[in-house]
């Protein structure tokens, strides 16, 4: 949809609004606006202050000073209630979807048509979803459970959930963050088309390509302050330059692995089955090398690596550490065996938010490192503070509890705990998703350290250029099988994403 910037007035606008929290300002006085119709883009690095933003437009957050005007009348502050009654709603990159209900109840819980007497209208809403999917190019079963359906699926109703509201203005955060590129792309188209209803757009990504593909405008922040405001009409606004404005320096998209001497055989899985008619499932990993597993979502990937590391029971199989046969039934065997797992889901999986950065970052190595039954706690910031200064993880202090940090700095403490930890075999289970570009090169460049050491790594990702630039060797999974192993010049997208749909050489 195209955008009369010239003689329009937008629909939105947020005048020099700061937050501070503690003495510290989140937001040094932003200013931001939002046109009908308009797909405008937010971007800048986890922590740069676009989710406090985001809570301020919500109602989540007060102001400490700053207007919001909307459709031309002026707010100090926005509760949720009135920020919904204008038209807001947000599309949350966390699942608040209820699993045990189907498709269409979720759409409109708290929110649900009725009848005569104020019964629920069932019908009425199940009839509603499926002309709005129809409207949208959505094909799913209204009448699938939630915890039945993909995460590609459950997102497209989270967004169907916030349309069902009828907002004048949609925050989409991370929309694509749990998807592999052919879902991706469905999101974009689908984030058009509800621009083309008259909806203005906030769109929040880390992946810049999608951003330059589908802004009409892009606002890069960094600090709690806006550094550039950019116009893409003709959808040729670089890369690079959002990137140097992000970080205040040039940054290089790509990160390669560091070359390191490959060495002997670390890992061996046997035969691993999932289940009794899964297929069999054997792969070796090498010290010193990086194996990426690459697939579309849902293929097994992920499974996989519970199944090894004991997180989910398996049917069959052997594992080899060093040339052992070692035996494990869960986590705290596998940590025994010297795995980490760094999960998908961090929040989740991998952190205690009620928890300091400290106490989750020493959770898993403090037992081998002290002696004694009684730990006191405070006296081991000197064992981490290495870590958390190497890492960058922007934090007030060690003491501060992991919920109030960014969803990159929080990933990043993931990582510390088991680099706190010190083990041999690293599994990353989609390690860069949702975070910027120089959280990324954090995080590659923990990864080359760590096979420099003689340490393995498996890698599951959906990132393409991740995958080609750090990985020396790629397996493609597809089925819950190893569809293929990928070497050298093989490991190219065109290559992977072949592999991935079980496309045969000669297709």
């Amino acid at each position: 949809m195209k955008i009369d910037y010239a003689n329009t007035r937008p629909i939105l606008e947020m005048k020099d609004i700061k937050k501070e929290f503690s003495g510290v300002y989140a937001l040094s006085g932003i200013s931001f606006d939002l046109y009908e119709g308009e797909i405008h883009c937010l971007v800048g690095e986890n922590g740069a202050g676009k989710s406090t933003l985001m809570k301020v437009l919500s109602g989540a957050y007060m102001p400490t000073s700053g207007t919001i005007c909307l459709n031309g009348k002026e707010y100090s502050t926005l509760t949720p209630t009135l920020s919904k009654e204008l038209g807001i709603n947000i599309v949350y990159q966390e699942n608040d979807l209820v699993p045990s209900m189907n498709v269409y109840e979720n759409i409109y819980i708290g929110n649900e048509e009725v009848k005569k007497f104020g019964f629920v209208d069932f019908k009425k809403m199940r009839t509603d979803t499926v002309n709005q999917m129809k409207s949208l190019g959505i094909e799913i079963d209204p009448d699938t459970k939630i915890e039945d359906l993909s995460v590609s699926d459950q997102q497209f109703v989270k967004i169907l959930k916030a349309l069902s509201a009828e907002p004048k203005i949609l925050i989409m955060d991370e929309p694509t963050s749990m998807f592999n590129v052919e879902d991706a792309a469905k999101v974009l188209d689908l984030a058009e088309k509800i621009a083309d209803k008259g909806i203005g757009i906030i769109y929040i990504s880390h992946y810049l390509r999608e951003v330059v593909q589908i802004a009409d405008r892009v606002t890069i922040i960094r600090d709690g302050q806006v550094i550039n405001t950019y116009t893409n009409e003709n959808r040729d606004l670089s890369i690079a330059v959002i990137t140097s404005d992000m970080v205040g320096r040039p940054v290089d998209t790509f990160y390669e692995k560091e070359k390191c001497e490959i060495g002997d055989v670390m890992l061996e899985v046997k035969d691993l089955q999932l289940t009794k008619d899964s297929p069999k499932i054997s792969f070796q990993v090498h010290k010193g090398e990086i194996l990426g597993f690459s697939g579309m979502v849902g293929a097994g990937r992920t499974e996989i690596v519970r199944a090894i590391t004991g997180a989910d029971p398996k049917y069959a199989g052997t594992i080899r550490i060093n040339g052992k046969e070692v035996e494990i039934r869960n986590p705290s065997d596998s940590i025994e065996c010297g795995f980490a797992h760094i999960t998908e889901d961090r929040q989740k999986l991998g952190l205690m938010l009620g928890g300091s950065v400290l106490e989750n970052t020493t959770i898993i190595g403090l037992r081998n490192k002290i002696k004694g039954w009684f730990v006191n706690i405070r006296n081991h910031p000197p064992l981490v503070e290495g870590i958390i200064k190497d890492l960058h993880v922007k934090t007030p202090s060690i003491w501060t509890e992991t919920i109030y940090l960014s969803g990159g700095n929080q990933q990043k403490v993931v990582l510390g705990k088991w680099l706190f930890a010190d083990q041999d075999i690293y599994i990353f289970d989609e390690p860069t998703r949702g975070i910027d570009v120089n959280a990324k090169a954090e995080f590659y460049k923990q990864m080359s350290k760590l096979t420099a050491q003689g340490k393995c790594i498996i890698m599951i990702s959906s990132d393409m250029p991740e995958l080609i630039s750090m990985s020396d060797r790629v397996l493609v999974i597809r089925d819950g099988a190893i569809d293929g192993e990928l070497t050298g010049d093989d490991i190219n997208e065109q290559e992977i994403i072949k592999r991935a749909l079980g496309v045969k050489k000669h297709e």
